[in-house]
């Protein structure tokens, strides 16, 4: 009896591919799927740690936020290393000592936003999308006459950092950029996070989150618009989190009527 020699049958979703990211339509060599798939798997693996275990180059950061001509802390938590930080979240969340002292030897000005930089778990994200995000932003806030605090760019931190990073500079609102917990579809993907009335101790409904933002994902122009838009809600209505949304004023005008 003749055999079937066409082995490699191909998944009938493998036309939705290029529509998503995600792993679907993989075919299939037998049982398993092909071999060009799983290597495909084990590089995107690959990248994926490789993200989490990326280091912030300060140098580089530096050198990349001198366009904006604003003032720049470097700054640490008190998670001394990569493998403390992965360890310990808790340490991520707070200045170093050291840091808290440079913060709290600032001048007494108040400020309308502190923006802090942070790498989380992929600094390639953040030299990846960070200029390009502030070149887009910056010049809105400054259009606007918000008063800008100067960049905090601080290593091994999380999200509560920018809380007490803004609140030592007496800041209304605190932006945090932040590379986010890659994944087998993206590993420099950056978030960014917007709380007003920044203090050690908050918790994520405290927050705004705007996530994935990459050219793959949500592209620069968006995901600037979409700050600048919270930022200014937030500073008019003086709240963050769970009562800002992007139709908070609609909302508001449908209460009042």
């Amino acid at each position: 009896m003749a055999g079937n020699n066409n082995i490699h049958s191909t998944d009938a979703w493998v036309a939705l591919k290029k529509f998503t990211p995600a792993r679907i339509g993989l075919g299939r060599c037998g049982i398993s799927v092909p071999v060009k798939e799983m290597l495909q798997f084990k590089m995107d693996h690959a990248h994926a740690r490789d993200a989490v275990f990326s280091l912030l180059d300060v140098d580089t950061m530096l050198n990349s936020l001198k366009p904006f001509n604003l003032p720049v802390y470097v700054l640490k938590s008190k998670a001394a290393d990569k493998h403390i930080y992965l360890k310990r979240p808790d340490l991520g969340r707070r200045l170093h000592q050291d840091s808290m002292n440079r913060l709290n030897s600032a001048t007494g000005i108040s400020y309308d936003v502190c923006i802090t930089i942070t790498d989380g778990l992929s600094a390639t994200a953040i030299h990846n999308h960070c200029t390009a995000i502030l070149s887009l932003l910056l010049p809105m806030l400054a259009a606007s006459k918000i008063n800008m605090a100067p960049l905090c760019l601080a290593e091994n931190g999380r999200v509560a950092i920018a809380d007490e990073t803004s609140f030592l500079l007496k800041a209304k609102l605190a932006l945090l950029l932040i590379g986010e917990r890659p994944g087998l579809s993206a590993h420099d993907s950056m978030g960014a996070y917007i709380t007003y009335n920044p203090k050690p101790g908050l918790t994520d409904e405290s927050r705004n989150c705007i996530s994935n933002i990459r050219p793959e994902g949500l592209q620069y122009n968006q995901a600037a618009n979409k700050i600048f838009y919270l930022i200014k809600e937030a500073l008019r209505l003086q709240l963050s989190g769970v009562g800002l949304k992007e139709n908070n004023t609609v909302e508001l005008k449908q209460v009042n009527a």
